[in-house]
């Protein structure tokens, strides 16, 4: 019975791998607007692309928070793997429970390094993960077991920090009108805490434009009382680090958890990706075995795991 299922499985796993696997870059922004009625208020939006809000701007810096005086390092090399917790973190937290936040429930943001069939589901099924010494683990997936296997609403191969805000992109059939991803992916699971993964951007366009709309999904995480954990990315495709600096910078600049994945698949061969630089290279998340855990997807999945562990004890729901 077990292998059938591990075999449907890993069928199921390398075409999802072959034929929705993203691209390195963004679908293009629309040239127009479709026409909609007004969004909602309290509803997370972006400008089209070509507007993009520069965090260099008056309008940027009027809602961002200072850093002139602050001296940041946004070096991935000087941020641990697993996030440090921090009482903003703890507030929102605190603050999100009294809104009416699940607990339990944790949302995931991202492009196709999280799709949920290759990205933290086996953890719902027993027998297809094997923590090895991480058995500790056990606990914080007892506790979030019916998160793992989720439709996202805000995740989808092509996504990028501006998608994930437009109405445009969002899924008819699970959003509402007028609704982003962002917004439909809170609406439906309620979640406490997210894991926001942005790998995906256009080669053309200025990492300061990605930085601001990083700023718009944290705000609204924020207002919403959902902890955010921001993840740094294992390719470097810019060729100066430069979007890792700014989900790093992002992440101080918030005092919001920062979940550093660059770090982790820094000893790997190749970093953990295939030929292209950019697409993880896959395995099971058997972290007992050695060869597997030479890949990105065993370490992807084991330091999503352990970032989630820690931001759930640190703000207090897994405490001793």
């Amino acid at each position: 019975m077990f292998k059938q299922l591990y075999f449907r499985r890993s069928l199921s796993l390398l075409l999802i791998l072959s034929l929705t696997g993203c691209t390195s870059t963004a679908p293009a922004a629309p040239t127009t607007q479709p026409e909609t009625e007004p969004v909602q208020e309290n509803m997370p939006t972006a400008t089209q692309e070509a507007d993009a809000p520069s965090p260099t701007s008056e309008d940027a810096a009027a809602d961002t928070p200072p850093t002139a005086t602050v001296a940041y390092s946004t070096d991935w090399r000087d941020m641990p793997v697993i996030p440090v917790v921090t009482d903003q973190a703890r507030e929102i937290y605190q603050r999100g429970i009294e809104m009416g936040r699940d607990p339990r429930s944790f949302s995931v943001v991202g492009d196709c390094q999280n799709v949920e069939a290759y990205f933290l589901e086996d953890f719902a099924h027993p027998g297809l993960y094997r923590l090895g010494e991480y058995q500790d683990l056990q606990e914080t997936i007892d506790w979030f077991y019916d998160s793992f296997d989720r439709e996202r609403a805000a995740v989808r191969g092509g996504y990028n920090v501006s998608s994930v805000l437009l109405p445009l992109w969002a899924d008819p059939e699970l959003c509402e009108p007028r609704e982003s991803p962002l917004a439909c992916e809170f609406r439906l699971h309620n979640p406490s805490i997210v894991l926001i993964s942005m790998e995906t951007w256009w080669y053309d366009r200025p990492t300061s434009t990605y930085a601001g709309y990083m700023r718009q999904i944290v705000e609204y995480a924020i207002e919403q009382g959902v902890v955010p954990i921001l993840a740094t990315k294992a390719d470097n495709l810019e060729g100066d680090d430069s979007i890792n600096a700014a989900i790093v910078l992002v992440a101080q600049e918030y005092q919001v958890p920062l979940w550093n994945f660059r770090l982790a698949v820094d000893p790997l061969p190749g970093d953990g990706l295939e030929e292209d630089g950019f697409h993880l290279r896959f395995a099971r998340p058997h972290f007992n075995d050695p060869g597997n855990m030479q890949h990105g997807w065993p370490v992807r999945n084991l330091t999503a795991l352990q970032a989630l562990d820690a931001v759930w004890r640190g703000v207090g729901e897994g405490s001793d």
